[in-house]
Protein backbone atom coordinates (compact mmCIF):
# COMPACT_ATOMS: atom_id res chain seq x y z
CA UNK A 1 0.00 0.00 0.00
CA UNK A 2 2.73 1.95 0.04
CA UNK A 3 3.48 2.21 -3.72
CA UNK A 4 -1.03 3.21 -4.11
CA UNK A 5 -0.60 5.83 -1.25
CA UNK A 6 2.27 7.50 -2.71
CA UNK A 7 0.14 6.94 -6.17
CA UNK A 8 -3.20 8.43 -4.95
CA UNK A 9 -0.59 11.93 -3.04
CA UNK A 10 0.23 12.47 -6.68
CA UNK A 11 -2.89 12.32 -8.58
CA UNK A 12 -4.86 14.66 -5.82
CA UNK A 13 -1.30 16.99 -6.22
CA UNK A 14 -1.57 16.89 -10.12
CA UNK A 15 -5.40 17.43 -9.89
CA UNK A 16 -4.40 20.55 -7.72
CA UNK A 17 -1.84 22.10 -9.99
CA UNK A 18 -3.92 21.25 -12.98
CA UNK A 19 -7.32 22.68 -11.25
CA UNK A 20 -4.63 26.58 -10.36
CA UNK A 21 -3.63 26.09 -14.15
CA UNK A 22 -6.96 26.35 -15.31
CA UNK A 23 -8.19 28.99 -12.81
CA UNK A 24 -5.19 31.31 -13.80
CA UNK A 25 -6.10 31.10 -17.43
CA UNK A 26 -9.53 31.93 -16.76
CA UNK A 27 -8.16 35.19 -14.91
CA UNK A 28 -6.28 36.26 -17.92
CA UNK A 29 -9.20 35.47 -20.21
CA UNK A 30 -11.42 37.22 -18.10
CA UNK A 31 -9.98 40.36 -17.39
CA UNK A 32 -9.94 43.59 -19.94
CA UNK A 33 -6.15 44.65 -21.12
CA UNK A 34 -6.20 48.38 -20.04
CA UNK A 35 -4.77 51.42 -20.85
CA UNK A 36 -1.99 53.61 -19.11
CA UNK A 37 -3.84 56.45 -18.48
CA UNK A 38 -6.76 53.73 -17.35
CA UNK A 39 -4.94 51.41 -14.90
CA UNK A 40 -7.10 51.26 -11.84
CA UNK A 41 -6.52 50.09 -8.24
CA UNK A 42 -7.00 46.23 -8.31
CA UNK A 43 -5.84 43.47 -10.47
CA UNK A 44 -5.35 44.88 -14.15
CA UNK A 45 -3.33 43.86 -17.23
CA UNK A 46 -1.62 45.83 -19.36
CA UNK A 47 0.53 45.82 -22.84
CA UNK A 48 3.05 48.89 -24.25
CA UNK A 49 6.81 49.02 -24.51
CA UNK A 50 9.14 49.44 -21.84
CA UNK A 51 11.16 52.47 -21.25
CA UNK A 52 13.13 54.17 -18.58
CA UNK A 53 14.06 57.58 -18.04
CA UNK A 54 17.91 56.75 -17.88
CA UNK A 55 18.24 53.24 -19.49
CA UNK A 56 20.93 51.14 -18.73
CA UNK A 57 23.64 49.88 -20.88
CA UNK A 58 24.10 46.54 -21.06
CA UNK A 59 27.48 44.87 -20.29
CA UNK A 60 27.74 42.11 -23.12
CA UNK A 61 25.80 43.32 -26.20
CA UNK A 62 25.92 47.01 -25.17
CA UNK A 63 21.83 47.80 -25.94
CA UNK A 64 20.11 50.54 -23.81
CA UNK A 65 17.60 48.31 -21.57
CA UNK A 66 15.33 48.20 -18.38
CA UNK A 67 16.92 45.37 -16.76
CA UNK A 68 19.93 42.96 -17.69
CA UNK A 69 21.40 40.09 -16.41
CA UNK A 70 24.62 38.43 -17.92
CA UNK A 71 27.19 35.20 -17.18
CA UNK A 72 30.45 33.89 -18.49
CA UNK A 73 31.19 30.36 -18.26
CA UNK A 74 34.67 28.61 -18.92
CA UNK A 75 34.66 24.78 -20.36
CA UNK A 76 36.95 22.19 -18.41
CA UNK A 77 37.90 18.85 -19.51
CA UNK A 78 39.06 16.88 -16.43
CA UNK A 79 40.76 13.40 -15.20
CA UNK A 80 38.74 11.50 -12.49
CA UNK A 81 39.79 8.48 -10.32
CA UNK A 82 36.61 6.39 -9.91
CA UNK A 83 35.91 2.86 -8.62
CA UNK A 84 34.10 -0.20 -9.81
CA UNK A 85 33.41 -3.66 -9.91
CA UNK A 86 34.24 -5.69 -13.27
CA UNK A 87 32.44 -8.85 -13.59
CA UNK A 88 34.29 -11.23 -11.57
CA UNK A 89 33.68 -9.21 -8.37
CA UNK A 90 37.12 -7.42 -8.66
CA UNK A 91 37.50 -3.74 -7.18
CA UNK A 92 39.38 -1.99 -9.62
CA UNK A 93 39.94 2.14 -10.62
CA UNK A 94 40.05 3.33 -13.45
CA UNK A 95 40.59 6.99 -15.10
CA UNK A 96 37.99 9.01 -16.57
CA UNK A 97 37.57 11.91 -18.41
CA UNK A 98 34.43 14.63 -17.67
CA UNK A 99 33.55 17.48 -19.00
CA UNK A 100 31.39 20.55 -17.71
CA UNK A 101 31.51 24.48 -16.75
CA UNK A 102 32.13 27.00 -14.49
CA UNK A 103 30.37 30.60 -14.22
CA UNK A 104 33.58 32.81 -14.05
CA UNK A 105 31.70 35.93 -13.90
CA UNK A 106 28.26 37.54 -13.70
CA UNK A 107 26.13 40.11 -13.39
CA UNK A 108 23.39 42.53 -14.22
CA UNK A 109 21.17 45.51 -13.09
CA UNK A 110 17.08 45.23 -12.51
CA UNK A 111 15.11 48.37 -11.25
CA UNK A 112 11.54 49.67 -12.21
CA UNK A 113 10.84 50.60 -15.33
CA UNK A 114 7.06 52.42 -17.55
CA UNK A 115 5.45 50.65 -19.51
CA UNK A 116 3.68 53.36 -22.41
CA UNK A 117 1.50 52.83 -24.44
CA UNK A 118 -0.68 55.27 -26.66
CA UNK A 119 -2.07 56.60 -23.39
CA UNK A 120 0.79 56.98 -20.83
CA UNK A 121 2.84 55.27 -18.37
CA UNK A 122 2.47 53.02 -15.44
CA UNK A 123 5.37 52.53 -13.39
CA UNK A 124 6.49 48.57 -12.93
CA UNK A 125 8.30 46.82 -9.91
CA UNK A 126 9.40 44.04 -11.53
CA UNK A 127 10.61 42.25 -8.10
CA UNK A 128 9.00 39.52 -7.20
CA UNK A 129 7.39 38.96 -10.58
CA UNK A 130 6.86 35.83 -12.84
CA UNK A 131 10.03 37.78 -15.35
CA UNK A 132 10.67 36.67 -18.62
CA UNK A 133 13.39 37.87 -21.16
CA UNK A 134 14.81 38.01 -24.12
CA UNK A 135 17.99 37.08 -25.23
CA UNK A 136 20.63 39.76 -26.17
CA UNK A 137 23.44 38.40 -26.68
CA UNK A 138 24.64 34.55 -26.78
CA UNK A 139 28.28 33.84 -27.93
CA UNK A 140 30.67 31.26 -27.69
CA UNK A 141 34.09 32.12 -28.31
CA UNK A 142 37.84 30.49 -27.90
CA UNK A 143 41.34 32.68 -26.82
CA UNK A 144 41.54 33.91 -30.10
CA UNK A 145 39.05 35.70 -30.30
CA UNK A 146 39.08 39.52 -28.69
CA UNK A 147 36.34 39.20 -26.52
CA UNK A 148 37.53 36.20 -24.50
CA UNK A 149 39.44 38.27 -22.29
CA UNK A 150 37.91 42.14 -23.71
CA UNK A 151 34.85 41.15 -21.36
CA UNK A 152 35.73 37.88 -19.73
CA UNK A 153 38.31 37.92 -16.70
CA UNK A 154 42.01 36.95 -16.61
CA UNK A 155 43.61 33.71 -15.96
CA UNK A 156 41.54 30.76 -15.92
CA UNK A 157 39.94 27.38 -14.29
CA UNK A 158 41.77 24.41 -13.49
CA UNK A 159 41.75 21.87 -17.11
CA UNK A 160 40.40 24.54 -19.36
CA UNK A 161 39.79 23.60 -22.69
CA UNK A 162 40.18 27.69 -23.86
CA UNK A 163 36.19 28.37 -24.92
CA UNK A 164 33.77 30.38 -23.02
CA UNK A 165 30.31 31.11 -23.28
CA UNK A 166 28.65 34.21 -23.31
CA UNK A 167 25.39 34.80 -22.56
CA UNK A 168 22.91 38.05 -21.78
CA UNK A 169 19.30 38.24 -21.23
CA UNK A 170 17.22 41.51 -20.64
CA UNK A 171 14.50 43.57 -21.80
CA UNK A 172 15.89 46.12 -24.42
CA UNK A 173 14.19 49.85 -24.57
CA UNK A 174 11.38 49.01 -26.34
CA UNK A 175 10.31 45.85 -25.85
CA UNK A 176 6.61 44.93 -26.28
CA UNK A 177 5.32 43.49 -23.14
CA UNK A 178 2.57 41.78 -21.15
CA UNK A 179 2.14 42.64 -17.71
CA UNK A 180 -0.46 41.28 -15.29
CA UNK A 181 -0.54 42.21 -12.01
CA UNK A 182 -2.14 43.87 -9.16
CA UNK A 183 -2.42 47.81 -8.98
CA UNK A 184 -2.07 50.47 -5.96
CA UNK A 185 -1.12 54.11 -5.66
CA UNK A 186 2.61 55.36 -5.61
CA UNK A 187 3.85 56.60 -2.47
CA UNK A 188 5.75 58.93 -4.41
CA UNK A 189 3.22 60.74 -6.50
CA UNK A 190 -0.45 60.18 -7.55
CA UNK A 191 -0.31 57.67 -9.96
CA UNK A 192 -0.60 53.80 -10.11
CA UNK A 193 1.70 51.23 -10.19
CA UNK A 194 2.10 47.34 -10.69
CA UNK A 195 3.93 45.44 -8.05
CA UNK A 196 4.65 42.22 -6.13
CA UNK A 197 1.70 41.94 -3.45
CA UNK A 198 0.75 38.92 -1.40
CA UNK A 199 -2.93 39.13 -2.57
CA UNK A 200 -2.18 39.18 -5.86
CA UNK A 201 -3.62 36.28 -7.98
CA UNK A 202 -0.76 36.60 -10.28
CA UNK A 203 2.40 39.12 -11.45
CA UNK A 204 3.89 38.29 -14.79
CA UNK A 205 6.03 40.23 -16.73
CA UNK A 206 6.43 38.67 -20.13
CA UNK A 207 7.74 39.71 -23.83
CA UNK A 208 4.68 37.23 -24.66
CA UNK A 209 1.53 38.07 -25.68
CA UNK A 210 -1.63 37.41 -23.67
CA UNK A 211 -3.10 34.98 -26.10
CA UNK A 212 0.62 32.91 -25.52
CA UNK A 213 0.44 32.64 -21.63
CA UNK A 214 -3.49 31.79 -21.89
CA UNK A 215 -2.32 29.19 -23.91
CA UNK A 216 0.56 28.21 -21.53
CA UNK A 217 -1.92 27.68 -18.79
CA UNK A 218 -4.48 25.34 -20.65
CA UNK A 219 -1.78 23.31 -21.72
CA UNK A 220 -0.59 23.26 -18.27
CA UNK A 221 -4.42 21.88 -17.35
CA UNK A 222 -4.22 19.18 -19.72
CA UNK A 223 -1.52 17.93 -19.29
CA UNK A 224 -1.45 18.24 -15.30
CA UNK A 225 -4.86 16.40 -15.95
CA UNK A 226 -3.46 13.44 -17.90
CA UNK A 227 -0.58 12.54 -15.39
CA UNK A 228 -2.75 12.80 -12.67
CA UNK A 229 -5.72 10.59 -14.12
CA UNK A 230 -2.73 7.91 -15.26
CA UNK A 231 -1.67 8.28 -11.39
CA UNK A 232 -5.07 7.45 -10.09
CA UNK A 233 -5.50 4.26 -12.65
CA UNK A 234 -2.01 3.61 -10.89
CA UNK A 235 -3.74 3.75 -7.47
CA UNK A 236 -6.14 1.32 -8.41
CA UNK A 237 -4.40 -0.90 -9.93
CA UNK A 238 -2.04 -1.33 -7.04
CA UNK A 239 -4.78 -1.37 -4.65
CA UNK A 240 -6.56 -4.33 -6.79
CA UNK A 241 -3.10 -6.14 -7.22
CA UNK A 242 -3.08 -6.13 -3.74
CA UNK A 243 -6.01 -7.71 -2.77
CA UNK A 244 -6.75 -9.72 -6.08
CA UNK A 245 -3.19 -10.75 -6.96
CA UNK A 246 -3.75 -10.12 -10.50
CA UNK A 247 -3.81 -6.83 -12.53
CA UNK A 248 -6.08 -5.67 -15.28
CA UNK A 249 -7.39 -3.04 -17.22
CA UNK A 250 -10.35 -2.58 -15.61
CA UNK A 251 -8.90 -1.29 -12.16
CA UNK A 252 -7.14 1.61 -14.06
CA UNK A 253 -10.57 2.39 -15.69
CA UNK A 254 -12.10 2.01 -12.12
CA UNK A 255 -9.06 4.98 -11.61
CA UNK A 256 -9.38 6.92 -13.86
CA UNK A 257 -12.91 7.48 -13.70
CA UNK A 258 -12.78 8.25 -9.78
CA UNK A 259 -10.01 10.67 -10.87
CA UNK A 260 -12.46 12.32 -13.48
CA UNK A 261 -15.26 12.73 -10.44
CA UNK A 262 -12.94 14.38 -8.75
CA UNK A 263 -12.14 16.91 -11.79
CA UNK A 264 -15.53 17.35 -12.22
CA UNK A 265 -16.07 18.85 -8.68
CA UNK A 266 -13.02 20.41 -9.00
CA UNK A 267 -13.73 21.94 -12.27
CA UNK A 268 -17.44 23.21 -10.68
CA UNK A 269 -15.62 24.94 -8.24
CA UNK A 270 -12.98 26.52 -10.19
CA UNK A 271 -16.18 27.71 -12.53
CA UNK A 272 -18.09 29.21 -9.84
CA UNK A 273 -15.25 31.07 -8.33
CA UNK A 274 -14.17 32.26 -11.84
CA UNK A 275 -17.49 33.87 -12.33
CA UNK A 276 -17.60 35.46 -8.76
CA UNK A 277 -14.93 36.80 -9.46
CA UNK A 278 -15.87 38.16 -13.03
CA UNK A 279 -19.29 39.38 -11.38
CA UNK A 280 -17.56 41.65 -9.07
CA UNK A 281 -15.22 43.09 -11.37
CA UNK A 282 -18.20 44.62 -12.74
CA UNK A 283 -19.37 45.67 -9.72
CA UNK A 284 -15.55 47.18 -9.08
CA UNK A 285 -15.60 48.68 -13.04
CA UNK A 286 -19.13 50.49 -12.30
CA UNK A 287 -17.94 51.86 -8.93
CA UNK A 288 -14.73 53.16 -10.71
CA UNK A 289 -16.73 55.31 -13.42
CA UNK A 290 -18.38 57.04 -10.12
CA UNK A 291 -15.13 57.53 -8.93
CA UNK A 292 -14.00 59.74 -12.23
CA UNK A 293 -16.81 61.92 -12.37
CA UNK A 294 -16.21 62.84 -8.72
CA UNK A 295 -12.82 63.28 -9.50
CA UNK A 296 -14.19 65.68 -11.91
CA UNK A 297 -16.61 67.42 -10.39
CA UNK A 298 -14.59 67.92 -7.40
CA UNK A 299 -11.18 69.03 -9.42
CA UNK A 300 -12.26 71.16 -12.53
CA UNK A 301 -14.04 74.35 -10.61
CA UNK A 302 -11.52 74.49 -8.21
CA UNK A 303 -9.02 74.93 -11.05
CA UNK A 304 -11.79 76.94 -13.12
CA UNK A 305 -11.89 79.61 -10.00
CA UNK A 306 -8.03 79.67 -9.73
CA UNK A 307 -7.69 80.59 -13.03
CA UNK A 308 -10.09 83.21 -13.46
CA UNK A 309 -9.17 84.81 -10.05
CA UNK A 310 -5.30 84.47 -12.07
CA UNK A 311 -6.17 86.21 -14.65
CA UNK A 312 -8.18 89.00 -12.79
CA UNK A 313 -4.57 89.61 -10.75
CA UNK A 314 -3.31 89.72 -14.43
CA UNK A 315 -5.94 92.08 -15.97
CA UNK A 316 -4.75 94.46 -13.33
CA UNK A 317 -0.67 94.40 -13.19
CA UNK A 318 -0.81 95.02 -16.55
CA UNK A 319 -2.92 97.83 -16.21
CA UNK A 320 -0.50 99.43 -13.62
CA UNK A 321 2.47 98.95 -16.71
CA UNK A 322 -0.03 100.48 -19.48
CA UNK A 323 -0.03 103.35 -16.67
CA UNK A 324 2.79 103.51 -15.86
CA UNK A 325 4.48 103.39 -19.63
CA UNK A 326 1.93 106.40 -20.05
CA UNK A 327 3.36 108.64 -17.51
CA UNK A 328 6.96 108.00 -18.10
CA UNK A 329 6.64 109.23 -21.83
CA UNK A 330 4.98 112.51 -20.55
CA UNK A 331 7.34 112.98 -17.19
CA UNK A 332 10.19 110.77 -17.67
CA UNK A 333 11.51 107.83 -17.29
CA UNK A 334 13.70 107.65 -14.45
CA UNK A 335 10.70 108.48 -11.70
CA UNK A 336 9.16 105.39 -13.27
CA UNK A 337 11.86 102.98 -13.15
CA UNK A 338 11.74 102.09 -9.42
CA UNK A 339 7.80 101.05 -9.62
CA UNK A 340 8.35 98.58 -12.87
CA UNK A 341 11.47 97.17 -11.66
CA UNK A 342 9.45 96.33 -7.95
CA UNK A 343 6.61 94.81 -10.56
CA UNK A 344 9.13 92.95 -12.42
CA UNK A 345 10.54 91.82 -9.17
CA UNK A 346 7.36 90.68 -7.37
CA UNK A 347 5.69 89.40 -11.20
CA UNK A 348 8.66 87.68 -12.55
CA UNK A 349 6.68 85.70 -15.17
CA UNK A 350 3.23 86.44 -16.45
CA UNK A 351 2.16 83.13 -17.76
CA UNK A 352 -2.04 83.47 -18.52
CA UNK A 353 -1.65 81.32 -21.43
CA UNK A 354 0.41 78.75 -19.42
CA UNK A 355 -2.53 78.52 -17.10
CA UNK A 356 -5.24 77.97 -19.72
CA UNK A 357 -3.10 75.30 -21.08
CA UNK A 358 -3.02 73.17 -17.78
CA UNK A 359 -6.38 73.77 -17.04
CA UNK A 360 -7.01 72.17 -20.95
CA UNK A 361 -4.97 69.56 -20.34
CA UNK A 362 -6.30 68.60 -17.04
CA UNK A 363 -9.95 68.59 -18.60
CA UNK A 364 -8.67 67.04 -21.54
CA UNK A 365 -6.97 63.98 -19.35
CA UNK A 366 -10.55 64.19 -16.95
CA UNK A 367 -12.66 63.52 -19.92
CA UNK A 368 -10.48 60.58 -21.45
CA UNK A 369 -10.38 59.26 -17.63
CA UNK A 370 -14.07 58.71 -18.00
CA UNK A 371 -14.12 57.45 -21.28
CA UNK A 372 -11.50 54.52 -20.09
CA UNK A 373 -13.12 53.80 -17.18
CA UNK A 374 -16.60 53.08 -19.09
CA UNK A 375 -14.86 51.19 -21.73
CA UNK A 376 -13.63 49.28 -18.79
CA UNK A 377 -16.80 48.40 -17.34
CA UNK A 378 -18.50 47.57 -20.31
CA UNK A 379 -15.99 45.16 -21.28
CA UNK A 380 -16.31 44.01 -18.22
CA UNK A 381 -19.91 43.70 -18.73
CA UNK A 382 -19.11 41.63 -21.75
CA UNK A 383 -16.73 39.25 -20.71
CA UNK A 384 -18.96 38.14 -17.49
CA UNK A 385 -22.48 38.21 -20.06
CA UNK A 386 -20.26 35.94 -21.94
CA UNK A 387 -19.21 33.69 -19.58
CA UNK A 388 -22.79 33.29 -17.46
CA UNK A 389 -24.06 32.53 -21.54
CA UNK A 390 -21.56 30.10 -22.74
CA UNK A 391 -21.76 26.15 -22.64
CA UNK A 392 -20.56 24.70 -20.20
CA UNK A 393 -19.86 27.68 -17.72
CA UNK A 394 -23.66 28.84 -18.74
CA UNK A 395 -25.12 25.28 -16.52
CA UNK A 396 -23.30 26.40 -13.45
CA UNK A 397 -24.38 30.09 -13.63
CA UNK A 398 -28.08 29.08 -13.59
CA UNK A 399 -27.20 26.77 -10.62
CA UNK A 400 -26.52 30.03 -9.09
CA UNK A 401 -29.35 32.38 -10.47
CA UNK A 402 -26.51 34.54 -12.40
CA UNK A 403 -28.28 37.12 -14.45
CA UNK A 404 -26.66 39.03 -16.92
CA UNK A 405 -25.42 42.57 -16.69
CA UNK A 406 -26.34 45.30 -18.79
CA UNK A 407 -23.99 47.68 -20.62
CA UNK A 408 -23.28 51.16 -20.02
CA UNK A 409 -25.13 53.60 -21.70
CA UNK A 410 -23.54 56.61 -23.10
CA UNK A 411 -27.10 58.92 -22.45
CA UNK A 412 -27.19 60.70 -19.26
CA UNK A 413 -23.90 59.26 -17.64
CA UNK A 414 -22.54 62.22 -17.21
CA UNK A 415 -24.17 62.74 -14.01
CA UNK A 416 -23.73 66.69 -13.06
CA UNK A 417 -22.23 68.29 -15.79
CA UNK A 418 -19.58 70.56 -14.79
CA UNK A 419 -19.52 73.75 -16.41
CA UNK A 420 -15.75 76.08 -17.04
CA UNK A 421 -16.89 79.53 -17.54
CA UNK A 422 -14.42 82.79 -17.29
Amino acid sequence: MGLGALALAASGGFLLLALNAGRKRRLLDDTPVSKALGVFIGEVEVEGVCTRRDPYTSYLSEQSCVLYSWSICEHWRRAREETYTDDKGNTRTRTVIVHGSDTIASGGKQAGFYVQDDTGYVWVEPEGADLETVSMFDQSVDESDPLYYGKGPEGSVDGSTGERSFSEHGLPVGTKLFVRGRASERPDIVAAQIKREDKADMFIITPRGEKDVSDGKATAYLLWNIVGALCAGGFASTVFASQAGQLGPAPVLLGVLLYLVALSFGWVWMVFNSLVGVRNRVRLAQSLIDVQLKRRAELIPPLAACLVGYRAHEASVLEMVARLRAEAASSGVSAVSPSLVAIMEQYPDLKAMDSFSSLSGNLIETEQRIALARNYYNDSVTFYNTRIQRVPDAYVARMVSMQPAELFQAQGFERVAVGVKF
